[in-house]
């Protein structure tokens, strides 16, 4: 393989950095500027979701945005904490015995390096593909789900009272309990925050450019309310002292970047977070293929979904080593960096810089940050997360996967994020299996005057009586041959004038060996009913593996190229010669 191939591959920075311009330079600059205003506080959010010091947070989003920068191939995803990842997170540290904040982060460290490991090698083994075995409806029901529950895993925040709950049902009864207890200035510093958030996402920008300002720079100002509303809550808190009327500050932050180093892991917390780290990659690497893929079509480029593996795990592993936890691509970060013109992966890589010099010498100014006011960025961010058409959607259209669907919802809700995903995939695969466990298979007939040939109950059609036709409309696998089997004999039993059976194998992608061994009863057994089994419109692929079987030697039929030929030919009694007609 050419070398240059090969770097270009493993590291698309190599790809584009040589053809870095000034012009984008300046459209990554603003992009930047846009996002980091934007991150900053939900990153510290994000963290206190997962469990952690809000310091973790711009940890994770430093090192995640530039590792992907490297080895990326979206312009505009941007890597960094996520709501569902991070409440993931917290029920997977949830499990473990934790004595202290310190074991708390080493396992979050540990848990981020798990995934990025996962990650990675599925990225280098060129698994990319396996995106695509996910059902979309069940991550869209989580997703809903787990932004139910960190919403009321925030209220607490909002009522200045204390919850607990890895669930819905956990959340509500705690907070019935803690009602009573409710601080109205945190109350009401919440509801304006709250109001205040969402004016800035849908009216502020119109409001600006009925002023006249152009439109660059009302974008900039209408996304920076989750920043404007953090330093205007700060000030309050300090000018009024809030912390003293019972409204809880977000502390002390340690100021400065941390040393990046491996973090002390042992076998029992491998153990007991390696399944959370597969479950946290594979939701994470879902979201964040569909916005990059969503972004990129939009601008006429591609994503390489191996590649976007090795990305995500870099990013991860070095959300590890940096003292931070399990990342992603967000949606609404992503779209931003889109809509504020980025225009290669370096306006990750400066976000990354612009929250890094605010961890190096404004973390002290986060001391009067009231908790409440975090609480209300994440609630704002979630609302676009929830999604019950899918339940609508799914039930008129199918109810096998409204059956997933709902699964995933209820389970999500009542027991917890990890089982209720599991529960999800494991209904979808189910579902799939009894799906082409019983194929639809068609008595088919031709279409008077023509070389058609359509199912017998549907359409008006000529048959012939010494033969049978039948279409498969799946590929012929362990589950589904007995199904197949019955079904011929039950056919060939009510017709005593029968001497041909004819498959149509138009749709037929693959056949294992349990089908072929089943073909073959199936031959032997029509033989002694003296009729004969022939095949019509096999693949090529499938045919290069039939050709050197004992059945394709012993088949007392033919296999045809064409199915109106093969009709032809036995309507009108024509000899049995064997092979390929």
């Amino acid at each position: 393989m050419n070398k240059g191939l090969s770097l270009t591959r493993y590291l698309p920075i190599v790809s584009w950095l040589p053809h870095y311009e000034k012009g984008k330079l300046a459209d990554d600059s603003i992009a930047a500027i846009i996002v980091a205003i934007m991150l900053i506080p939900q990153a510290l959010a994000y963290a206190l979701l997962a469990g952690l010091p809000p310091e973790t947070g711009l940890y994770a989003s430093i090192f995640g945005l530039s590792l992907y920068a490297l080895f990326g191939t979206s312009n505009t995803l941007s890597v960094a904490p996520v709501a569902v990842i991070s409440l993931m997170t917290a029920a997977a540290l949830g499990r473990l015995t934790l004595d202290s904040v310190d074991e708390t982060v080493v396992a979050a460290m540990t848990l981020a390096l798990l995934s990025g490991g996962f990650l990675l090698l599925l990225g280098i083994l060129r698994l990319g593909f396996m995106a695509n075995f996910l059902s979309h409806p069940v991550i869209s029901a989580f997703i809903t789900a787990s932004a139910i529950i960190i919403g009321l895993s925030q209220l607490q925040h909002v009522l200045g009272i204390s919850t607990s709950g890895q669930n819905m049902i956990e959340l509500l009864m705690s907070l019935d309990e803690s009602l009573a207890d409710t601080n109205f200035v945190t109350l009401g510093l919440g509801v304006g925050a709250i109001v205040f958030i969402v004016f800035c996402k849908t009216g502020l920008r119109r409001g600006l450019l009925s002023l006249g300002i152009n439109d660059r720079l009302a974008t900039m100002v209408s996304r920076s309310g989750p920043l404007l509303v953090a330093l205007i809550m700060a000030s309050l808190a300090w000018l009024l002292r809030l912390d003293q009327q019972g409204v809880a500050l977000l502390g002390d932050v340690p100021q400065g970047l941390p040393v990046p180093a491996i973090p002390e892991f042992s076998l029992e917390m491998l153990r007991g977070l390696a399944g959370s780290a597969a479950l946290i990659s594979i939701i994470g690497f879902v979201e964040s293929i569909s916005v990059a893929q969503t972004l990129a079509a939009r601008r006429r480029e591609r994503i390489d979904l191996d590649q976007e593996l090795v990305g995500l795990g870099a990013s991860n592993i070095a959300s590890s080593f940096g003292g931070g936890f399990p990342v992603t691509g967000g949606f609404s970060r992503s779209v931003v960096n889109f809509e504020a013109g980025a225009a290669t992966p370096a306006a990750g890589l400066f976000t990354a810089i612009l929250i890094a010099v605010v961890a190096l010498f404004f973390t002290p100014v986060l001391f009067w940050l009231p908790k409440v006011c975090l609480a209300a960025i994440i609630l704002v961010a979630i609302q676009s997360l929830i999604d019950f058409s899918v339940l609508t959607k799914s039930w008129h259209y199918s109810k096998a996967d409204f059956t997933a669907v709902f699964i995933t919802l209820v389970l999500t809700l009542t027991v917890g994020v990890e089982f209720g995903i599991a529960a999800g995939v494991l209904a979808s695969i189910l579902i799939h299996l009894y799906k082409t466990s019983q194929p639809h298979v068609a008595v088919i007939g031709r279409v008077v005057g023509t070389e058609h040939f359509r199912n017998s109950k549907r359409h008006k059609v000529e048959t012939f009586e010494n033969l049978l036709s039948i279409r498969i409309d799946e590929s012929l696998y362990f589950a589904n041959t007995r199904y197949l089997e019955e079904l011929i004999f039950e056919l060939v039993a009510d017709d005593p004038k029968l001497k041909h059976v004819i498959l149509a194998c138009t749709a037929v992608n693959e056949v294992d060996m349990s089908a072929l061994e089943t073909l073959e009863k199936i031959d032997e057994t029509l033989k002694q009913l003296n009729i004969n089994l022939h095949l019509s419109e096999v693949k090529e692929p499938i045919m290069d593996k039939l050709a050197g079987t004992q059945f394709f030697r012993d088949l007392s039929g033919n296999n045809y190229l064409s199915h109106n030929q093969a009709v032809e030919d036995l309507k009108q009694g024509k000899p049995i010669l064997g092979g390929l007609q």
